[in-house]
């Protein structure tokens, strides 16, 4: 007879081992492109709209977002949060309508690539160096970092955080490596369906607790104990605490923040730009905008549930509340289902990274610089190793992040640091056309120092409306502030120095694009259906928290 604990890790592998064979099962039946480096880096444009739409979310939500929002909702006893997912919404609106035609007109494999069309080669190079410079020493050690920390804490796992980080880093690159973007793609979609169910069946279960086996008595005390906890528009919380996402920030830096993940951000895009249609892409990307409005059910009610829980938790800092949730409301025979979800997740994010780091790195510094008369299988072969490297480097970094206060402003801090001159380039480059590749260069190092001395050195004794929890000035605050500086240096250069004619003309030259360019006839009515709904959630719950 197994106990609690055997039948949990049993389910666990035996849910996982599923995933892995559906995926290997429906990508061996899809249909394969005849160009080898296009079939592993875009899934042969061949994505449609459910496949996109479950990508784009999966390799966003992992346990970074669980773990991490989760435990700074606890931490704020305000529900501030949701503007995390909130404003994503608004963003992926814009890649939607803007951004991606533009990736998809000319056929880019990468976002970068756009830039080298509209600027120069150079300034194509130091952003996907960038790019990489994130997802090593941020992104991919942090999914490993998080994951693992949830799973130790589900299971009650005595073994160390280093073994079950190389564990999760191995099984996840095994599926980019070797898979490619369509595994990395369909794997995402099967677990995302999972998680779904998982992710909302965990808040469902925590107010069944709360309300003493009564899900309606657990939302009656949710919304008349302490309803000051569900303040989504507040400077501070009821502790009299400055929180982690103060409403002035949702004026200045929340917004573009998003937009660089969303819209430029390479492991995202990519996922829209293996479409097989503009069409297909547009859909997919308003689908996943449309289920982040579900996302703070996940994402950040379990935070504000744990806030009434706390004499039934156990844990010791707030990025351990989520899985200390989880402990106590799931069934013990249902752990290993839900942790096979979450390491999906888990894997979700990380394959995704590091396939869309190969990418970079393939096409841009080894067929770009190392080999430029390297052949499509030359640069496959090169993506898998430089794959591997990046894993092992990933591995050997996450277990350091233990010492950190909050896991999820350590993700969006060091974020800033190169998104904020690779978002203003960005729109620039769609934006204007007599921008010079030489404005995008100075701006981008502007960008870079305005953000670090912000966020690194900082202001101190700020007024309250701008201030962090120490008085300092708020990191979202100066990311905007660099934002503006970064965007005025490269306008005042484009004033200057602009493009010639004929560079401008040889920027707007066009390919046949390799897809149907028709755009989805509802795409402006979902995005108008979206923005209104994200507005009267945010009046629903700031009536609700007064």
């Amino acid at each position: 007879m197994f106990n609690g604990i055997d039948f949990s890790l049993i389910s666990f592998i035996v849910a996982t081992g599923a995933v892995a064979l559906f995926t290997y099962r429906i990508v061996r039946k899809m249909e394969k492109s005849d160009n080898v480096s296009e079939e592993y880096f875009t899934g042969g444009r061949s994505l449609s709209w459910p496949i996109v739409a479950g990508s784009l979310l999966l390799t966003n939500l992992s346990t970074e977002q669980l773990v991490g929002l989760n435990g700074d909702v606890f931490g704020d006893k305000a529900l501030v949060g949701v503007a995390w997912e909130a404003l994503a919404a608004f963003a992926m609106i814009a890649t939607a309508l803007i951004f991606l035609p533009k990736y998809l007109a000319s056929g880019f494999t990468t976002t970068p690539a756009f830039l080298e069309k509209r600027f120069d080669k150079t300034t194509r190079s130091m952003v996907s160096g960038l790019f990489l410079f994130g997802y090593v020493t941020v992104l991919l050690p942090v999914v490993l970092y998080t994951g693992s920390l949830a799973l130790i804490g589900m299971f009650n796992l005595n073994i160390s955080l280093w073994v079950v980080v190389a564990v999760i880093g191995l099984l996840g690159s095994s599926y980019a490596i070797f898979g490619g973007l369509k595994s990395v793609a369909v794997s995402d979609t099967i677990n995302g369906v999972g998680l779904l169910i998982g992710g909302l069946a965990i808040p469902a279960l925590a107010l069944m607790k709360l309300g003493d086996g009564s899900f309606f008595s657990g939302v009656s005390t949710l919304l008349n104990t302490h309803p000051e906890y569900l303040a989504v528009l507040t400077q501070t919380n009821i502790d009299n605490k400055v929180v982690s996402v103060p409403w002035p920030t949702l004026l200045t830096g929340m917004m573009f923040i998003q937009v660089f993940y969303w819209s430029t951000n390479q492991v995202i895009v990519q996922r829209a730009m293996a479409a097989k249609s503009l069409a297909e892409g547009q859909k997919g990307v308003l689908f996943a905008s449309g289920m982040k409005l579900v996302g703070p059910i996940m994402l950040c009610l379990p935070g504000i549930i744990a806030l009434h829980m706390t004499d039934v938790l156990t844990f010791s800092k707030q990025d351990q509340v989520y899985g200390a949730v989880v402990r106590q409301v799931l069934p013990e025979w249902s752990v290993g289902l839900f942790a096979a979800v979450l390491m999906g997740s888990i894997l979700s994010s990380f394959n995704s990274a590091l396939n869309s780091a190969s990418t970079l790195f393939s096409l841009q510094f080894y067929k770009g610089y190392i080999n430029q008369n390297a052949s499509n299988e030359q640069i496959v072969e090169t993506g898998k190793k430089f794959g591997m490297g990046l894993a092992v480097a990933s591995i050997l970094i996450a277990p350091m992040l233990a010492q950190m206060e909050s896991i999820f402003t350590y993700l969006q801090k060091v974020n800033g640091l190169y998104s904020v001159p690779i978002i203003g380039i960005f729109i620039l480059g769609i934006g204007t056309k007599h921008v010079p590749a030489i404005a995008a260069k100075i701006g981008m190092i502007v960008g870079m120092v305005f953000y670090a001395f912000f966020t690194f050195v900082n202001i101190k004794d700020v007024p309250t409306f701008f201030a962090n929890g120490d008085g300092d000035l708020h990191w979202l605050h100066g990311y905007f502030i660099s934002f503006i500086a970064s965007i005025a240096v490269m306008l005042i250069i484009g004033q200057l120095k602009p493009k010639t004619t004929n560079e401008i003309a040889i920027s707007d030259t066009r390919v046949p694009a390799p897809v149907d360019m028709t755009p989805w006839v509802h795409a402006k009515n979902t995005s108008l259906a979206i923005m209104v709904i994200t507005v009267s959630i945010y009046l629903a719950l700031t009536i609700a928290a007064n």
